[in-house]
Order: structure tokens, then sequence, then C-alpha cells
């Protein structure tokens, strides 16, 4: 197989779910958390229920966010966004269901309303008592002020990064509309996750048992590689544009393009 015919079977569908994890975002620039160097590794794990127990559990959880926020927020969308964002300004890109906290599919242009965020979204911080949000360079310049575990201005609760702990549960009503667009799918594409982390891993297998073509498209192999109609290990940014037929001049280099394919 080549990837000129997953490049015809995106042509062909009509209905296509997207589907990422931290190797798209690595590509511009954000750590991964899974790595031996990734951000698990070089920090505690604050579960959720120390959060809400322990103030010096908060202080910990929000000096790794401050840390960590100028990289995400300085990040920018690379060709895997775009190339997700031209599928959808073609109408094929019905759905896009991510594993990341970034916002950069949002950056890219993607209409918000076809982004389903499994993890949540680490740009905005939310408060666990009222749900007011609060953009997350405002709570991180509080931080920065003095406030070492920033609380909700209009309820004084507590103030969290609107992502999805360890320990705390997955809004419902999202994966609900994943599954649901993982059953109606005509091609399922997965870029850039390891496919180890449940629920989510599951829904590439929902979508093929749905009938729907998968493709997979990562670095390194996964656990449902033999469910796949095609696996791709190369580079996102190169890789993903020439899939979906809106690589650079750069990338089509000519003699063409010619990544790893299984």
């Amino acid at each position: 197989m080549s990837i000129a015919l997953g490049r015809q079977w995106i042509e062909q569908a009509t209905g296509i779910v997207g589907f990422t994890g931290a190797g798209i975002s690595t590509e511009s620039g954000i750590p991964d958390f899974r790595s031996p160097n990734g951000v698990w590794a070089r920090n505690r794990t604050v579960y959720f229920d120390e959060f809400v127990r322990n103030e010096h559990d908060r202080i910990e959880y929000w000096r790794q966010k401050s840390e960590g926020w100028p990289g995400m927020r300085d990040a920018r969308p690379n060709a895997g966004h775009l190339a997700f964002t031209e599928l959808a300004r073609r109408g094929k890109l019905k759905a896009m269901i991510t594993q990341n906290i970034d916002g950069l599919h949002q950056a890219s242009g993607l209409d918000s309303t076809l982004i389903h965020e499994l993890h949540g979204n680490g740009t905005v911080a939310g408060c666990l008592s009222c749900g007011d949000r609060t953009p997350m360079d405002e709570a991180i310049e509080r931080i920065q002020q003095g406030e070492r575990a920033p609380r909700c201005r209009r309820c004084d609760g507590l103030l969290k990064p609107a992502t999805i702990s360890f320990g705390q549960t997955m809004p419902m009503e999202v994966l609900a509309n994943c599954q649901r667009a993982a059953e109606s799918c005509d091609l399922f594409l997965a870029v850039g996750s390891s496919l180890v982390v449940y629920p989510a891993a599951a829904l590439p297998v929902v979508a093929k048992r749905a009938g729907a073509r998968l493709i997979i498209l990562n670095r390194t192999a996964t656990p449902i590689d033999e469910l796949a109609d095609l696996v791709i290990r190369d580079e996102i940014g190169k890789a993903l544009p020439a899939l979906a037929g809106v690589e650079t001049s750069k990338q089509a280099g000519g003699s063409g393009y010619d990544p790893v394919l299984e």
C-alpha cells in the first residue's frame, strides 16, 4: 500500500473523524507527558482528590502549570493541525477528537463546534464550584503576583485548569459525542497517539467495527495497528498534509513524498 491509497480514501470519504494525541503537539514544541523526559517524569502527579482536599497540593499543581504555561501559550499550530483544518474547509471533517489540552486545533482556525476535547482545555481555568472561566494568562499572572493557588473571584471556589486530572471523572457528554462520531464516520484518522489510554483508545476500534476505514499515523507502534487499514510511521507535519493532499512544494519535494508505510 502507498500514501496515494490513503489519499484516495480521504478523497472518497464524506465523513472523516480526526483523532489526535500528544504526537501532533510535540511537533509544535509542546512536551509530551509519557516519555522518559516528559512532564510526568519531571513532576509529582497531583491527583484530583488531593487538589480538592489540600492547599499544599493545590500550590504544587499550580506551580507545575505556571512553569509549563509559557511553552503552551507560545506554541503555534503546525502543518498537521492545518491539514485537519483544510479537510474541514472541504466539508470532509465531521469531528475532531483530541486528547490534547493545548487549544492548537482552535488556534489553527478549526471550527470549535467540531472539536471534542477528551481531556479538557489548558488555556483556561474553571471554578470547581460555579463553573466560571478565567483565561490562563490571567490565572498565571495572579500566581506571579503572589497568589500561590488562586481562587475564583466570583464565588471564592477552587480555581483549577479546565483539564481532566488523574482521578477526575471525564465528562460523559463529551465521551458520548465522541462515541457517536466514531460510530457514524466512514474514515477514522488517528494521529500522534499511542492509543493506550482508555476510554479514548477504544474509539478507533468503535469506528472500525462500525465499518469505517482506519488510518493510523504515529511515530511508534500502537496496540491496534493490526486492526488498521493503513499504518504510517513518520513525522506528522510531513505525512498528514501529504495524505490530505495539501502538502507544500517543499513537502512534495519534486520526486514525491516517501514515508514509511506498513
